[in-house]
């Protein structure tokens, strides 16, 4: 039902930024709320950043606040995530997630469709 496509991962020096896009393509985008999560090697997929339907909610897990900005523009079918400030321990897999509902959420299981992921990788 959606499909989901991520683009805008790189290599960068710590303290410089990446602007990560999800396109997204099926009916039900701007009904769900949207979730950016990453992943490092041999670890488990983390929750991010969080943004409900119509973009009037947002949440971010601590390591990343003030740091990270998600946004969505459902005329686009397009959710953004600028990530500002980048440290080593940023570096993982990104993907760009659908939920289940209109509300955020920080939970995994909450999410249905799954981009196949982008690469951000920060040296130090």
């Amino acid at each position: 039902q959606v499909q989901l496509v991520e683009s805008g991962g790189g290599l960068v020096q710590a303290g410089g930024s990446l602007r990560l896009s999800c396109a997204a393509s099926g009916r039900t985008f701007s009904s769900s709320a949207m979730g950016w999560f990453r992943q490092a090697p041999g670890k488990e997929r983390e929750f991010v950043a969080t943004i409900s339907w119509n973009g009037g909610s947002t949440y971010y897990t601590d390591s990343v606040k003030g740091r990270f900005t998600i946004s969505r523009d459902n005329t686009e079918n397009t959710v953004s995530l600028q990530m500002n400030n980048l440290k080593p321990e940023d570096t993982a897999v990104y993907y760009c997630a659908a939920g289940r509902s209109r509300s955020i959420n920080t939970n995994i299981g909450r999410y249905d469709y799954w981009g196949q992921g982008t690469q951000v990788t920060v040296s130090s």
